[in-house]
């Protein structure tokens, strides 16, 4: 078991496979992109199966495959395989925009990974394009209704943009309220390659359930997990749910069971915080799980215990493109 410095259980593993992305979405980096890393740096297939291997054994029950796009990477599917072999191992699920998981969806509904979490900003084909610089508006409703259909357990994450995606958010609602998914808001964070920075935001949890409930006055709370980074709720004669992270807020700290493995190998006890050990380096170098071990056990001993603390440590945080991060 991974205890960290204030006893909480760290059982929670949000891997990136890669920093590269086919959209450009204008709340996480430049239109012109980001200097993404050279291949030799990104942990190869095998390198993510060995230090996700190692991570299971020290008591990681929970993976999220995230990016970057995840599915950018071709052989992705090795690593997902590989996954679902590992004994200890209860819950992988994925984090994706949606644009290239169709010809994986078969295979992933046969291992059983049906846990599926889809960045979609808006609704509106106008608004996707803008904020996606991208067309791929089709692509993504496609097989955002195949996974619905066919039986995922789908999780839309929708980040509330200030002037941009706001008029979105009812309609979402009422487009999805038919079907038994999970709508999740966030709130925006900086994380965005330094092209825009800001201390406050209109829109925090707070204002987006007042906008909702508003509108939908008619609604529960529902019961979350602890560990559950959003507050839940349904409105009457919805199939679906909605949520509301406090992503810039940061009130779910106190509980926080992650840890992020970047695609470059760094190990992120927070989000807000500084890397704390790069395992490309150890995996590279020593070739033994011995490294790696200590050095997760060193990082999770000095975690922050909010995400302002780890903010303190990290000056320059907010130049980085979630891409970068992992999500």
């Amino acid at each position: 078991m991974l205890l960290d410095n204030h006893n909480r259980h760290i059982n929670y593993l949000r891997l990136a496979v890669t920093d590269r992305c086919n959209l450009r979405c204008n709340y996480c980096m430049p239109s012109e992109g980001i200097n993404f890393v050279k291949n030799d740096k990104l942990l190869s297939i095998d390198e993510l199966i060995t230090l996700s291997s190692i991570l299971v054994e020290q008591g990681i029950d929970k993976i999220r495959i995230t990016g970057g796009e995840p599915f950018v990477r071709k052989d992705l599917m090795v690593l997902l395989r590989h996954l679902k072999s590992l004994k200890g191992l209860k819950d992988i699920s994925v984090t994706t925009n949606a644009t290239l998981i169709g010809p994986y969806i078969d295979e992933l509904k046969t291992l059983g990974i049906r846990d599926i979490n889809v960045s979609l900003d808006a609704i509106d084909r106008a608004t996707f394009e803008r904020i996606t610089r991208r067309d791929q508006y089709d692509v993504v409703h496609e097989n955002l209704i195949r996974l619905i259909s066919e039986g995922f357990n789908v999780r839309i994450n929708f980040i509330v943009l200030e002037g941009q995606n706001e008029q979105d958010i009812l309609s979402i609602l009422e487009l999805m309220k038919h079907y038994p998914v999970s709508v999740r808001f966030l709130e925006e964070m900086p994380f965005n390659g330094g092209s825009k920075s800001f201390q406050t935001i209109k829109w925090d949890y707070k204002a987006i359930l007042k906008h909702i409930t508003d509108a939908f006055p008619n609604y529960v709370k529902l019961e979350s997990p602890k560990t559950s980074t959003s507050i839940n709720y349904q409105i009457e004669n919805h199939k679906s749910t909605f949520g509301l992270i406090p992503s810039f807020s940061r009130t779910f700290c106190g509980t926080c069971n992650r840890l992020r493995l970047t695609a470059t190998g760094d190990v992120i006890t927070c989000l807000y915080g500084k890397p704390k050990a790069n395992l490309r380096d150890i995996i590279r170098t020593k070739k033994s799980s011995k490294g790696v071990k200590e050095a997760i056990l060193k990082a999770i001993a000095s975690r922050a215990k909010t995400g302002f603390d780890a903010q303190k440590e990290h000056a320059t945080v907010f130049d980085n493109s979630m891409t970068s991060i992992g999500g």
